[in-house]
């Protein structure tokens, strides 16, 4: 696998991202878990999500599936969509990223 430093970061990704938003949806756990592995075993580090995908619960299945090697991956997110019926549970505030981040 071919790797690229993410900006000025200094961190180094996989020229591939594993796109998780059929996690929990089309994709059921066992599904997802064997997209997983077949990333990882191609030398993929960088995996994109987001709340909104599947309801969270692509996100859930992805914690799962990274636990115990959670430090070797990097991983993308969106959090600009709605969360909530509340005015501030929504776009790039430095509030809403922060809340999106912690759950």
């Amino acid at each position: 696998m071919e790797f690229k430093l993410l900006g000025r970061t200094g961190v180094r990704v996989s020229r591939l991202c594993l796109g998780t938003m059929p996690f929990g949806g089309d994709a059921d756990e066992n599904e997802s878990a064997k997209m997983y592995a077949a990333a990882r075993e191609a030398g993929i580090n960088f995996l994109d999500c987001a709340d909104q995908y599947n309801k969270g619960r692509s996100e859930e299945i992805l914690g799962g599936l990274m636990r115990g090697h959670r430090d070797e991956l990097v991983i993308t997110t969106k959090c600009f969509n709605p969360a909530g019926p509340d005015i501030n549970a929504r776009g790039n505030s430095r509030r809403h990223i922060a809340r999106a981040l912690e759950a």
